[in-house]
């Protein structure tokens, strides 16, 4: 089974077209018919690939165990968007952000990057560079204090984690966890990542 859906573009399909100087954040709310999930990199619209298998069960694994282990004064969402500023509105796959910040708005369609404590994103085949260059280094200079990257390795998830060096404003790697990742912040987490496919 293909995981991309098939289709033709036609003379009559209309591109988006940026406005000179690139597209804004307030723009992603007001353009019409944009796929679920566009972002915003430095003033360009990104379109998200159809998700794999992998990447939609290691969402899952992380986004119930964060939920289940994280303290009450904070919450954890999957795929919100962050406006880190007028020109960059990434969309990490979770987020876990500090309650008080957030707006009881069923409507909200985004985060400001000071209410988030920690961006996670699985990295795709479409986002190798995004994922591994661009958004961490976005996050770090928009204040957000921890970052985990989330690669495949054997048909299981790879934790590469980062915490924000305030004095240098940039992300220090410190730890690479298989199997299982145990650590002390943003708070206790303990996730056996061997359990990717458990429902339970």
């Amino acid at each position: 089974m293909s995981a991309a859906p098939e289709f033709e573009l036609d003379e009559q399909y209309n591109y988006p077209v940026p406005p000179p100087g690139g597209w804004t954040a307030d723009d992603l709310d007001r353009l019409p018919d944009l796929p679920p999930h566009t972002e915003l990199i430095d003033g360009s619209l990104v379109f998200v690939s159809p998700q794999t298998r992998f990447h939609s069960r290691t969402m899952r694994l992380l986004d119930n165990a964060l939920l289940a282990q994280a303290p009450d004064h904070l919450d954890v969402d999957r795929e919100m968007a962050v406006r880190l500023d007028g020109k960059n509105q990434p969309e990490p796959d979770i987020v876990v952000f500090r309650q008080e910040g957030v707006t009881d708005d069923a409507d909200q369609t985004w985060y400001r990057p000071e209410d988030l404590v920690l961006a996670v994103e699985v990295v795709s085949p479409d986002s190798v560079a995004r994922d591994r260059e661009a958004k961490p280094h976005k996050y770090a200079a928009a204040g957000v204090p921890h970052f985990w990257r989330v690669e495949k390795s054997n048909g299981l998830p790879v934790v590469y984690v980062y915490e924000l060096d305030p004095a240098t404003g940039a992300y220090t790697p410190t730890g690479i966890y298989h199997d299982r990742i145990k650590v002390s912040v943003p708070f206790p987490i303990d996730i056996d990542l061997t359990a990717i496919n458990k429902r339970r």
